[in-house]
């Protein structure tokens, strides 16, 4: 079964001087910008996601600035799926699924942002769906949170979510990882 690479949400809002910039999103996207490499090497499936802000007051991903546009790191080539989302769970009110069905994907490899929000309840809702996944924890970034006053360090929130998912949602690797087991096979 051929993988399907999942990016999630890598754009410019995330990166220094966007409106919600997270810690380590260079890294991040530089191992995505692996990944992506590697997928379109060995002509397998890509499918971004792009998420478009639809609330009133929202802060970022506001439709039609450079904020919400895929970060030029990881742009899309005009033959590769773009599906846009309003909420967290890259599945809920779009054709995801429908699109992932359709090209016989089982097995997902995903990246992108925030780790804590979008990365999570995709990840979550595709194993709910039945996908095998693979979730590469270093071509992903989130942010520092606050919780009754205490600050959580963002490499605390990404280790604590990375555990949470691991092997009951995903099996979560490196990207080194990703790419040595899958040239070996």
């Amino acid at each position: 079964m051929n993988p399907t690479l999942l990016i999630i949400d890598i754009q410019n809002d995330y990166f220094p001087g966007g409106e919600m910039e997270l810690v380590k999103m260079d890294e991040a996207a530089g191992n995505a910008q692996k990944l992506l490499y590697y997928f379109r090497k060995n002509n397998l499936p890509i499918v971004f996601i792009q998420h478009l802000a639809t609330k009133p007051n929202a802060s970022f991903f506001i439709p039609e600035t450079s904020g919400a546009e895929i970060h030029q790191s990881i742009r899309p080539l005009d033959n590769e799926t773009v599906i846009v989302k309003n909420f967290p769970n890259s599945f809920r009110n779009t054709n995801l699924n429908q699109h992932l069905q359709a090209s016989n994907s089982k097995d997902l490899v995903i990246c992108g942002a925030m780790s804590h929000m979008c990365i999570d309840t995709t990840t979550r809702a595709a194993a709910d769906l039945g996908y095998s996944c693979t979730l590469i924890s270093d071509a992903c970034a989130t942010r520092d949170l606050v919780f009754n006053d205490q600050k959580v360090k963002a490499s605390d929130v990404q280790i604590a979510y990375m555990a949470a998912l691991n092997s009951t949602f995903a099996q979560v690797i490196s990207t080194d990882q990703f790419l040595v087991t899958t040239s070996s096979k």
